[in-house]
């Protein structure tokens, strides 16, 4: 990937309570353990006290993405996360994969039409409830999600 991850955090370092930047395999089992690793340390720090669940929901929906569509749960690919707060701006999660990209705003509503009955396709759009601000960067590669 383009930039290293020491470049994906725009808070300044001084000011961080947090800072964790992960690359894993492009595998589903990996999901979950970087999930509760980045919401433990969330919690340690009260970075995001009392919204905990609305991070951990977007950070999992977001990695299952990755995974899933961008890598196509291909383990020899890998996605990256980062992870970083301050007390004043909140918690800032930025997740990458190598994947062809997408256009967001061609994803369907998953809350309208026969799309409501549908197993899956809601990821982006709990994504967007759960989190302050959500930016997709280098053509849907990467995707920035910020809660204050």
């Amino acid at each position: 990937m383009d930039n290293e991850p020491s470049d994906i955090c725009e808070f300044e370092s001084s000011q961080l309570i947090l800072r964790l930047d992960v690359t894993f395999a492009a595998t589903v089992s990996a999901i979950a353990p970087i999930v509760e690793r980045i919401l433990s340390l969330a919690k340690e720090s009260s970075c995001i006290a009392g919204k905990e669940f609305e991070v951990q929901l977007a950070l999992y929906e977001a990695l299952t993405n990755a995974v899933i569509h961008g890598a196509r749960e291909d383990a020899a690919k890998t996605v990256e996360v980062s992870a970083c707060c301050d007390q004043s701006r909140g918690m800032l999660i930025v997740v990458r994969d190598p994947g062809p990209g997408f256009a967001p705003d061609a994803i369907p509503s998953p809350i309208q039409g026969e799309r409501i009955f549908a197993s899956h396709g809601r990821g982006i759009f709990l994504i967007n409830r759960m989190m302050d601000k959500v930016d997709f960067k280098r053509g849907g590669t990467e995707i920035r999600m910020l809660k204050r």
